[in-house]
């Protein structure tokens, strides 16, 4: 069973899983249904759609194809607005009984997709990770940077009469084991910044976990797991942060971790770390 106060929105039905991708070249659309089915059984409270570069109708035939065996609200996940407004056109509320979908992600830089709620209303997940200067995207590189982003997207999804507690902000997860440039530290604390500020009260957070652990071995040298703890030493952190999504695997086992457990202690000390550092502190983890 997932964790008590955490979200997970299934992440199995998307292009750029191998097997799923796979199923996409077959148009095999039953097995793309039953990847629904299960993370649904499995626990999932969003259940995602990405057809990665295929066309705007082919995602909304798989927005109606994966309503047909689930009730619970899909999360609609394309950065092209002509997309997602076919999705959302697609989208029947009815068979989520009532339940509004999630729009997966707004950037600043594609803030008129805000616009596509007249279609149907939708929870935004807010991609913080990259501002917006002039009309250019700049990567985030500082917790400041990310905080300030998140702030501009919140007021603009108010703007448009998206309350904040409808929001899901996505500050960006990297891979722990190639972490040169302390992503992870800037994500901790941009999400405590966020987090202890009285105008974000009532948003939620979410990250892709699956990639925080991209690159890793499957299992430690003495034979357990690596990939799995990892993630869930990542949860116990930050939850109480108000982490309360993630897009993830409704087959991993995540759990709150007592504090000495060794997954615990490798980020608690990744935090203290800076630069190449942090990768041989991975490194010492699992080896």
């Amino acid at each position: 069973m997932p964790i008590q106060g955490l979200t997970i929105i299934g992440e199995s039905i998307n292009d750029s899983v191998p097997s799923t991708k796979k199923l996409y070249e077959a148009n095999d659309i039953a097995g793309l249904k039953e990847l629904a089915k299960s993370q649904d059984e499995g626990g999932a409270g969003y259940i995602d759609v990405n057809v990665g570069s295929r066309t705007p109708e082919f995602l909304a035939e798989m927005v109606r194809q994966v309503q047909s065996v689930t009730a619970k609200p899909l999360s609609i996940d394309t950065p092209d607005p002509v997309m997602a407004e076919a999705a959302l056109k697609a989208y029947d509320l009815s068979r989520a009984g009532g339940k509004i979908p999630a729009l997966n992600s707004i950037s600043p830089l594609r803030v008129q997709m805000f616009e596509l709620k007249k279609i149907v209303p939708f929870k935004p997940i807010l991609l913080v990770t990259e501002r917006n200067e002039n009309g250019t995207g700049k990567p985030n590189h500082t917790a400041e940077q990310t905080y300030d982003t998140a702030k501009q997207m919140i007021a603009e999804a108010k703007r448009h009469g998206i309350a904040v507690g409808d929001c899901i902000i996505d500050a960006g997860i990297s891979p722990i084991g190639a972490d040169s440039d302390d992503q992870f530290q800037r994500l901790i604390k941009s999400i405590r910044m966020i987090h202890d500020d009285p105008q974000f009260k009532g948003v939620h957070m979410s990250v892709g976990l699956s990639n925080f652990t991209v690159m890793l071995p499957p299992k430690r040298a003495d034979g357990s797991p690596t990939k799995g703890p990892l993630e869930s030493a990542f949860l116990t952190m930050a939850m109480p942060l108000g982490m309360d999504h993630v897009i993830g695997s409704v087959k991993r086992k995540y759990e709150i971790l007592a504090p000495d457990h060794a997954a615990m202690q490798c980020l608690a000390h990744c935090l203290k770390l800076e630069g190449f550092d942090v990768i041989m502190r991975v490194q010492e983890y699992y080896a």
